[in-house]
């Protein structure tokens, strides 16, 4: 079996691999991360939780020069704050002990902040579009110096309008750069960005495998509005930890006080929440506090973690990409995992067209919780935020049997 070793990482990265229980890439590491160590663009093209913060990381830390006050040498580009936060996360554990600095950007934190960061000097800087261009405006940042670049969840920036951004941002770094680019998709507007600002890039493109897909259960349930809390309760009961996906903010927030009402502790995450309700909303469900999150789809890309049992679309979902993204969240890096819609009478026919659109089990049956599983998986792990003191959620007290421990594997 490949080992980092055999892809020509240097010991001084895949020791501390090793240690954290990380010795055999995941494919999209085995494919990428020779060509990317040997200062090839290439772009990536792979299912979520197929490892690929690692893929980009690895090469990163290995070939990253020192930066200048205000100049920094590597540059990620993410779509969201909580991705930013979590590739961070994985680079400082790689970069920190080779001497290599790294630091975010986005918006909901203090300005000056990044502005005192970048004086100190950084080596590489994981940052949101908006945040960053704000920061070129002011002349606090300079990117000229940029020689490695990360364009991760490139699709992803699409969608939420970010492209026009992450073009002026690119444009500004150093023409020398070399440039990976990872997304869930490499065709539209993400074949604008390869074919503009990468030099013949190896590209790989990761297909799901039939095998992969049958470890993910996809069930249909109709289910009246009025009972699709109660449902919910009932599902997050049985398999724990959930997150339940709702159209709007406001609904998010609603479902969440309903779960807790009905005795599920939940907390609700979205784009009106400030970064460190976010960032509590995230760490009390990492942390077993909370068993549910109820999530708009802000979540659906700018979360990675491990050991979700189901993922529940309590508002079914507009398009059959927001159902890839959302259901994403379980059954990553080959566990098993469970996706549940909720299907109101009126939304069946919608339903049943998004199933022939993705090769999904057609129909949608009546509720029937006799068909969820009756074990829970490990507790959710996540690359762990900062996080601030404050007052956790109280859930609702579980059975003995559906307590787990964390389970002790190292981050791909």
């Amino acid at each position: 079996m490949t080992t980092f070793n055999d892809l020509g990482v240097p010991a001084r990265i895949a020791g501390p691999l090793a240690k954290r229980g990380v010795i055999n890439p995941f494919p999209i590491q085995a494919m990428t991360i020779a060509e990317a160590m040997a200062g090839r663009d290439l772009c990536g093209r792979a299912p979520t939780g197929s490892g690929k913060t690692l893929a980009f990381a690895i090469p990163l830390v290995a070939r990253v020069g020192k930066g200048r006050p205000g100049r920094p040498r590597g540059l990620v580009l993410v779509p969201t704050r909580e991705l930013a936060a979590q590739v961070s996360a994985e680079l400082r554990q790689l970069a920190e002990p080779l001497g290599r600095s790294v630091a975010t950007f986005y918006g909901g934190m203090s300005i000056s902040r990044d502005q005192r960061r970048l004086r100190q000097g950084i080596d590489i800087a994981v940052a949101c579009p908006g945040r960053l261009a704000d920061l070129v405006r002011r002349k606090d940042v300079n990117l000229a110096d940029v020689d490695f670049v990360v364009v991760d969840e490139a699709d992803r920036m699409a969608d939420m309008g970010f492209l026009p951004e992450v073009k002026r941002l690119l444009d500004a770094t150093s023409r020398a750069r070399q440039t990976l680019l990872f997304s869930a998709t490499l065709d539209g507007d993400v074949d604008v960005l390869i074919r503009r600002y990468q030099r013949d890039p190896a590209r790989y493109e990761l297909a799901q495998t039939t095998e992969e897909r049958d470890d993910v259960q996809h069930l249909f349930w109709q289910t009246d509005a009025a009972a699709r809390v109660h449902v919910t309760g009932d599902v997050v009961r049985s398999v724990a930890p959930a997150i339940v996906f709702t159209r709007t903010k406001h609904a998010a927030d609603r479902v969440a006080r309903q779960l807790q009402r009905d005795g599920v502790g939940a907390v609700a995450i979205h784009g009106n929440r400030s970064q460190s309700q976010r960032d509590r909303a995230l760490a009390d469900f990492t942390e077993g506090r909370v068993h549910a999150l109820v999530a708009t789809d802000v979540a659906a890309r700018g979360i990675h973690v491990d050991n979700v049992g189901v993922v529940v679309h309590f508002d079914p979902p507009a398009t059959g990409k927001d159902y890839l993204h959302r259901s994403g969240r379980t059954g990553r890096a080959g566990a098993k995992g469970l996706v549940l819609t909720l299907v109101p009478p009126d939304k069946v026919r919608d339903v049943k067209s998004l199933q022939r659109e993705l090769s999904l089990p057609s129909g949608v049956d009546r509720v029937a919780l006799e068909r969820l599983p009756t074990t829970s998986p490990p507790k959710p792990i996540v690359t762990r935020l900062p996080q601030r003191p404050h007052a956790s959620v109280k859930p609702a007290r579980r059975p003995s049997s559906q307590r787990r421990r964390p389970a002790a594997h190292g981050r791909r």
